[in-house]
């Protein structure tokens, strides 16, 4: 089983060599980057590369790390016995199968996307560390150990808003996307939009980049909005002198698809203010 690029999704030969590195190893691939570049899309692209059904539990700041073995609902379990319903005999009717339980008793190999752990209180990494080191939990309320059928291609993504314990780390394979260079950038842009002609990209992106490394910034844009910035302009039919700016603003167009704050947005005008001062 090996991952590589497909029709939707540009993968850089490090990214590959990390996800398929993973899978020899049969251990989790941590994946960090910038927010937009395509962590999570990368767990259902492997998925699609090697023919798999993808389970997706996306964490929350109040995730706790039983949900994805099991939640026990007692307190329906307590409403269904004073309503003397003959379900409260069988305590398996009130356990909720978490997305590991899933993805431990599927009949073949899935692939296991676990979103954005680094949301979540700090021991959430650790309270799954025996799960996913062992592939077997024990559910407590019926006495069963759930084990794995097929050991699942994990998928865990950061966007790095906290650090993650080195008990953790040292259990996962790990790869950071860095942003795409111009060249991966393009092949990126021409999976999305085919067909852009080559003088408004070649302004485009250079704009983009221009903007990006721009000092002082509080927010980069990303990959997933300069492929928005670039659908925005093509629906609008605009052409690379369409994007010429005329020095009144250094800000490009419809650049309310690529800054995302008043702090950002500030700093061009601000920007253009000095430049014009010393003309």
């Amino acid at each position: 089983m090996k991952f590589k690029s497909t029709a939707a999704y540009v993968a850089t030969d490090d990214l590959t060599l990390a996800v398929n590195a993973a899978v020899t190893l049969e251990r989790p691939l941590l994946v960090k980057g910038e927010p937009g570049t395509g962590k999570t899309e990368l767990a259902r692209q492997v998925a699609a590369s090697l023919g798999l059904p993808l389970l997706e539990w996306h964490v929350k700041s109040t995730t706790k790390a039983q949900q994805g073995l099991y939640e026990y609902d007692a307190v329906s379990r307590l409403r269904d016995s004073q309503l003397g319903d003959a379900r409260v005999h069988d305590v398996k009717n009130y356990i909720r199968k978490g997305k590991l339980w899933q993805a431990f008793e599927a009949p073949g190999k899935v692939v296991l996307l676990i979103d954005e752990i680094d949301k979540a209180d700090i021991e959430f990494p650790n309270d799954l560390l025996q799960e996913l080191d062992r592939m077997e939990f024990h559910v407590y309320e019926t006495g069963e150990t759930v084990r794995a059928r097929h050991r699942p291609i994990v998928i865990i993504t950061s966007n790095n808003e906290k650090e993650l314990p080195d008990a953790f780390l040292r259990r996962c394979f790990f790869h950071y996307i860095r942003f795409p260079d111009p060249a991966t950038l393009r092949a990126i842009v021409a999976v999305h939009h085919p067909g852009i002609k080559e003088a408004l990209l070649t302004t485009a992106l250079t704009q983009f980049y221009e903007l990006r490394e721009t000092p002082g910034l509080k927010k980069k844009p990303s990959t997933s909005e300069v492929l928005d910035w670039l659908k925005l302009l093509l629906a609008e039919d605009l052409t690379a002198d369409d994007l010429k700016r005329d020095g009144k603003t250094l800000l490009p167009r419809l650049h309310g698809a690529l800054l995302k704050n008043e702090q950002d947005v500030h700093l061009f005008e601000r920007l253009a203010f000095m430049a014009r001062g010393q003309r």
